[in-house]
């Protein structure tokens, strides 16, 4: 049984400060078990304890997985200087303090980011060594050719030199213009510049998966859902 202080725990999982969770304890806002609270240096066991702040469940688990259905006009970022930063799309329920997106889509790109406050796995989505594969739709300028097949898996050599690590992509049915591509890397633009290595454009990219999570077709645009253990199992195999 792992025991921590209340405050901790809370700190730990929530936007909240410490002070300001002693304001809400001293409010009798916050209870343990059903019991209100009054003093944060109570002792709690972190694996059993239900603890409940303003009527909010504080989970049990340290760190935070959501994935976000990602609409065009957001930057994956914490700094909202070039643009509203998708951190905004995350609901007060979900928030914790250190969130960040793990890895990238362009500004005007769409689909399925995952944003942690858990450094370890982002590094690992992010680093090419751990061949955590993204899976995207691709609307190109012109029709896809079948020459891409060989092009990718042999490694596209970008124009300022840098050589793709091998990826995969394949036609959509009954469209000339859409492909699905599936890289295990992230370099900046890096679709868009594969396909312009090859005499084609990039019009719209949206990622559907990220390692096996694959983005719910429920999920509208702009919305997010806090993923499972079991789903987080996907993305470590």
């Amino acid at each position: 049984m792992a025991l921590i202080r209340l405050d901790r725990y809370i700190s730990e999982r929530t936007e909240y400060t410490r002070s300001q969770i002693k304001q809400l304890a001293s409010k009798g806002r916050i209870s343990v078990n059903g019991a209100a609270v009054r003093k944060c240096d109570l002792k709690i066991d972190d694996g059993q304890a239900e603890v409940i702040v303003d009527g909010n469940p504080v989970k049990s688990q340290k760190f935070r997985y959501i994935l976000l259905n990602k609409p065009a006009g957001y930057v994956s970022s914490t700094d909202s200087s070039d643009g509203p930063s998708v951190l905004e799309l995350v609901p007060p329920e979900l928030r914790t303090k250190g969130l960040f997106p793990a890895g990238r889509l362009d500004k005007d790109s769409t689909g399925a980011l995952l944003i942690t406050d858990d450094g370890e796995l982002a590094h690992r989505i992010l680093s090419p060594r751990s061949h955590v594969p993204k899976i995207y739709i691709v609307k190109l300028a012109k029709s896809y050719q079948s020459k891409y097949v060989d092009l990718f898996r042999s490694g596209i050599v970008l124009n300022d030199g840098y050589v793709c690590m091998p990826a995969r992509v394949r036609a959509f049915e009954n469209s000339d213009k859409l492909a699905f591509v599936e890289i295990s890397e992230g370099k900046f633009h890096q679709v868009k510049r594969m396909f312009n290595s090859v005499g084609n454009c990039v019009e719209k990219l949206m990622r559907i998966s990220v390692g096996g999570v694959i983005l719910p077709e429920k999920l509208a645009v702009g919305q997010c859902m806090e993923l499972l253990h079991k789903d987080l199992t996907l993305i470590h195999n």
